[in-house]
């Protein structure tokens, strides 16, 4: 199904009280989009900016796998259900690569501004991801010599922009990390059977392109 770019979209996942369904997003994922997911760290009760894993210099404060780690990543709905039924608060962790979409993320005002001109160009988008401070453009997967051919062809790559390859994981919606809730910016069609998502040559062109033509410097966080 096509997405429909500048387009709000209802919150997936929701209860009818308006709180997030973990649980049911975790199983969406995994087991109707099959994208291999994980519970990921649950940020610290004592201070939300902080991670309840053992660096206390954690950057990606409850929002990254450690226990277990991201290998154990599945689409088994059995596994997912016992994960969720026992850690109901654990954000879902993404294991981006192989048969799963993976991701091209940016600080989230340069981000919202290249959406703004990508969308006046016209240029299809998939699901976005957002934190409160960056989001991530789902895109196709890719390989490390892939993305190293297309990175080596440019001229300039804002140093701000990070890859979600082969290895690499990505929180996703209705997610509660220490940096904030995770929520869909763009959010694939209800009812998608595999969201449809972009090249990744096409998004680092459209967004470094973007970027020049607003005279963004994306900062380096």
């Amino acid at each position: 199904m096509r997405e429909i770019p500048g387009r709000r979209r209802r919150l997936l996942f929701q209860r009818s009280d308006g709180r997030p369904e973990l649980i049911g997003a975790a199983l969406t994922y995994a087991t109707e989009w099959q994208w291999p997911v994980l519970p990921g760290v649950v940020a610290d009760p004592q201070g939300h900016s902080r991670c309840s894993c053992p660096d206390p210099d954690c950057t990606v404060p409850g929002a990254h796998p450690f226990d277990p780690g991201l290998l154990a990543a599945t689409t088994d709905g059995r596994m997912v259900r016992w994960w969720w039924s026992n850690r109901p608060t654990a954000p879902i962790v993404l294991a981006t690569g192989g048969k799963a979409p993976c991701a091209v993320s940016l600080p989230a005002l340069p981000a919202a501004r290249a959406l703004e001109v990508l969308d006046q160009a016209g240029m299809r988008l998939g699901p976005v991801v957002a934190s409160p401070t960056r989001w991530a453009i789902l895109v196709k997967p890719y390989s490390m010599e892939q993305l190293g051919e297309l990175l080596y062809a440019k001229d300039f790559v804002p140093g701000s922009l990070r890859f979600h390859g082969e290895g690499g994981y990505l929180a996703l919606p209705p997610s509660g990390t220490g940096q904030g809730e995770i929520r869909w910016e763009r959010a694939p069609l209800p009812g998608s059977a595999s969201p449809w998502v972009p090249d990744v040559e096409a998004v680092v062109d459209a967004v470094v392109e973007a970027l020049t033509r607003t005279g963004v410097s994306a900062p380096e966080f």
